[in-house]
């Protein structure tokens, strides 16, 4: 754990991260996030993911690859296996679109930004 918090739990890896922080340093007053830094998707510690998301009952995940078929949708299918009845919302992804990879100038237009995991966060809490 990078961080903890009490609105909302934000799981995230890699490079993905950084971006992460320097969100919650630019709209830390307006929520209380918890961070996750997996730090290694295999083994995957889904306990500690849990854990946070029965405390503050809901959950963003953020990947920098395509939405589907990838981790993001394997930890959200495990939350809703183990978490279901304390969920306030549902889990929320932010992650690449379902695109063939662009190349290096597009691929900064695909990746999950600050603004976008804000908006995020928000809707999740809005719920």
């Amino acid at each position: 754990m990078v961080q903890e918090g009490n609105d909302i739990t934000v799981v995230t890896w890699g490079a993905m991260r950084w971006i992460c922080e320097k969100m919650i340093e630019e709209h830390g007053e307006e929520a209380s996030v918890e961070l996750i830094d997996m730090r290694t998707i295999s083994p995957l510690d889904i306990e500690t993911v849990v854990a946070s998301v029965q405390k503050t009952g809901r959950c963003v995940i953020v990947q920098e690859g395509s939405r589907s078929f990838g981790v993001a949708a394997e930890i959200s299918a495990q939350l809703m296996e183990k978490c279901l009845l304390n969920l306030q919302a549902p889990v929320m992804r932010v992650t690449s679109p379902d695109i063939p990879p662009p190349y290096l100038r597009g691929e900064m237009l695909t990746l999950p930004s600050e603004q976008r995991i804000w908006k995020a966060i928000q809707k999740t809490l809005e719920f």
